[in-house]
């Protein structure tokens, strides 16, 4: 699928959660749950230095006993993001995921953070993406297309 990031963020928004590096886990994952959504971006003199996911709570916070309100999210953050331009297109996001073994992408351009889409953004994108397409293949076979 050829549409890019930027679309997406155009209809689902730029909002970035984020959370500073020296706060500790439990708020990191009070926000998570508030906000209902699996990661945060980790944001230290408005540069970003990691993401902390859900992932980062099982692996590295529960699996090795840690208190989560004694332990910082610099602590157990993934520093090594994975990081798309708004040119990148759903299917090279896809790709990227799937090869990078992640479920949050952040969109930047130079310095800037765009917006960060998850794998479910782009499934719901690609999703709506075919059934459009089904539709007017539908269309064209019975004669209505173009409607």
């Amino acid at each position: 699928m050829s549409t890019q990031l930027s679309t997406v963020l155009d209809d689902k928004g730029h909002q970035v959660l984020s959370i500073a590096p020296e706060e500790n886990v439990l708020e990191a994952i009070r926000r998570m749950n508030e906000k209902r959504v699996g990661a945060l971006l980790v944001v230290a003199d408005g540069a970003p230095v990691g993401i902390f996911t859900e992932r980062d709570v099982m692996a590295r916070v529960l699996a090795c006993e840690c208190n989560p309100a004694d332990t910082t999210v610099a602590e157990v953050m993934t520093n090594k993001l994975v990081v798309v331009r708004a040119s990148t297109t759903v299917d090279e996001a896809m790709a990227i995921c799937t090869e990078k073994r992640c479920r949050h992408l952040p969109v930047m351009e130079g310095d800037k953070v765009l917006g960060v889409v998850s794998i479910g953004d782009l499934t719901r994108w690609a999703t709506k993406s075919q059934h459009h397409e089904i539709q007017n293949l539908v269309r064209y076979i019975s004669g209505q297309y173009p409607a």
